[in-house]
């Protein structure tokens, strides 16, 4: 089975910051709203069961508007709401064990900080790469170092798939970013912490084009 496409233009992060469930969702449709082309469901804090019931409130909005839904890191959660795919960091279950998983008609990404580990994104198992921090960031306190423009460039044209910069990234580091090579961008608290979510959704795709 041929794996499905999808626009990893500007692909939208939830973070727990957002609020509940209620205010989670909104958030999702807000973003979607203002050009939003994915959405990854990422709690590191939440159990599956937690993850499961907002993801199912998610999958409804994503579903409605036409706009994929990742999982970050379960795929078991991914199943159970059957998101579109997961995304992976390099500390997470292997690729290949969530391709075969998930299977064939799903969407993997996964997480590249150095050029050590672009080994790891085989094109047979991974769909695009997440690629940073481009700079330092407070939604993921476990982050590597920041590797900066040129490193996102460097790992952007290494990389056998799309890439997409991810890390400290808002309206005025989008542009910049978004001419290093890759396909996209990824951003938590650009759009999460927003006192308007489509607005500042908005403003992301202006600057990046």
């Amino acid at each position: 089975m041929t794996r499905p496409r999808f626009d990893p233009t500007l692909i939208f992060i939830t973070d727990p910051m957002i609020g509940d469930a209620a205010a989670v969702e909104a958030c999702v449709a807000a973003a979607i709203r203002g050009g939003a082309t994915a959405i990854q469901l990422r709690d590191k804090r939440a159990s599956d069961a937690e993850l499961i019931a907002l993801g199912h409130r998610l999958r409804a909005v994503t579903r409605a508007a036409g706009v994929p839904l990742f999982v970050n890191d379960r795929t078991a959660v991914v199943e159970a709401i059957d998101a579109d795919g997961v995304h992976l960091g390099q500390d997470d279950p292997p690729p290949v064990q969530a391709r075969r998983a998930l299977g064939a008609h799903r969407l993997v990404g996964l997480s590249v900080t150095c050029p050590a580990e672009v080994a790891t994104a085989d094109p047979a198992l991974v769909d695009y790469a997440g690629v940073g921090p481009v700079h330092a960031t407070a939604t993921k306190p476990d982050a590597a170092a920041p590797i900066g423009l040129d490193g996102v460039a460097a790992l952007a044209r290494a990389l056998p798939m799309p890439a997409v910069a991810i890390g400290g990234l808002d309206v005025g580091r989008a542009a910049a970013a978004a001419r290093t090579g890759v396909a996209g961008i990824a951003v938590v608290s650009a759009i999460a912490g927003a006192g308007d979510p489509e607005g500042a959704t908005r403003a992301l795709r202006a600057a990046i084009g």
